[in-house]
């Protein structure tokens, strides 16, 4: 029976195990120790940021626009070529998203677009990293000279990636990630916030913990006993557990193993698919360390279809990342239209992520080359030995 590869997939060892069991083994389950602990080992990836561990990426989007103020009337400048989450966790805070183009070579929020969409109701910008290539925040920055909008970072994709030397976590007012399995290290389900502005922390670990205030000098009636505990303002419960807290410390002690492998899995099918006809390779700019969480190709000539599907069938888990996020029935019916981000959609109509993950074997991914090659040249594909 063939093997089937996906495109991304966990790396869990004993170790990893060992932390959760002592977790769970501990007094805490939840709200403990570990979570202090691994918001601060986030923070050191972060450049020295200041971290609130939620219970996901999506969690982590509304968290920070929850923090930055957004609601009815703002509006959020995203660019469509991300997961849903950037935008509708927006929008489920009243605000209006605004969709901006992206740049050619690297699929990240155009500059231009930003300056473009801009308003006196701009509220935030929201730049994603896609497939771990970080965008241009400086160029940003420029962009929203003159506007009191924040700027938010969607490093679902990107943590450990640098700009210009500059770490990921230290670039824009708000910097979110995600710990899904796929992603660059995992605590099963999960998010972080990460802000170098200490009410925006405040703001974002309140609102992750249902909006409850304990600091009696900030009380309306600090004196009703010390059970006490306010709600000013609405929040929900995105607290993520001790139990999982673990886990991502552990994983992060190996954050750096699995950058280096990523890259080298980037060399080498940058090197292999280089003169193969009928497919591009990803772009990046020299200012620049990705963290590689996607290896996006190209396929060229209309035939992307036809080759996710022979290389599903035969055991190799590509998948279209993602879907322009304004072309979904929920914006749709907002009225957003399909051709109004032109460089998004015509990437989309090409993208295909290859099998990327730090278990890849270098067999494994001589396969899924092979594979590749076969299917544009429409010959049989191999399988699995």
């Amino acid at each position: 029976m063939t093997d089937f590869l996906p495109y991304g997939r966990q790396s869990v060892t004993d170790d990893d195990i060992d932390a959760v069991v002592a977790a769970l083994r501990g007094d805490w389950l939840t709200t403990g120790p570990q979570v202090a602990a691994f918001e601060a080992d986030l923070s050191a990836w972060a450049g020295g940021a200041g971290v609130a561990a939620v219970t996901s990426g999506t969690a982590a989007l509304h968290v920070a626009y929850a923090a930055a103020g957004v609601g009815p009337g703002d509006e959020v400048i995203v660019p469509p070529m991300t997961f849903v989450a950037t935008a509708s966790s927006a929008a489920a805070l009243g605000a209006r998203v605004v969709f901006a183009d992206v740049v050619a070579e690297t699929f990240t929020l155009d500059p231009a677009a930003v300056a473009a969409s801009t308003t006196t109701r701009t509220r935030v910008v929201a730049a994603v990293d896609y497939a771990g290539h970080p965008a241009d925040y400086d160029a940003l920055r420029a962009a929203l000279a003159g506007s009191d909008a924040l700027l938010l970072a969607d490093a679902a994709h990107s943590i450990g990636a640098t700009y210009r030397g500059r770490p990921v976590g230290s670039l824009a007012d708000l910097t979110t990630f995600s710990f899904f399995p796929t992603k660059n290290l995992t605590t099963a389900e999960g998010g972080a916030v990460a802000t170098g502005d200490p009410e925006l922390l405040k703001r974002a670990r309140r609102f992750r913990n249902i909006g409850l205030v304990r600091e009696r000098d900030e009380q309306r009636w600090p004196d009703e006993g010390g059970w006490h505990q306010e709600v000013h303002s609405f929040g929900l419960n995105y607290r993520l557990p001790d139990v999982l807290c673990a886990l991502g410390r552990s994983q992060l002690r190996r954050l750096g193993d699995f950058l280096t492998r990523r890259a080298e899995l980037v060399a080498r099918y940058d090197e292999a698919l280089a003169e193969l006809p009928g497919v591009l390779t990803p772009g990046r700019r020299d200012w620049a360390t990705p963290a590689w969480h996607l290896y996006p190709v190209r396929v060229l000539d209309g035939r992307r279809r036809e080759v996710y599907d022979r290389m599903r069938a035969a055991g190799i888990g590509v998948q279209v990342n993602y879907i322009p996020a304004h072309w979904h029935p929920a914006f749709a019916d907002l009225g957003y239209r399909r051709g109004s981000c032109p460089v998004a959609e015509a990437f989309y109509a090409q993208q295909l992520s290859l099998p990327l993950y730090p278990g890849l074997r270098d067999t494994d991914q001589d396969r899924v080359i092979d594979a590749l090659a076969a299917a544009l040249r429409g010959a049989p594909i191999r399988s699995a030995a």
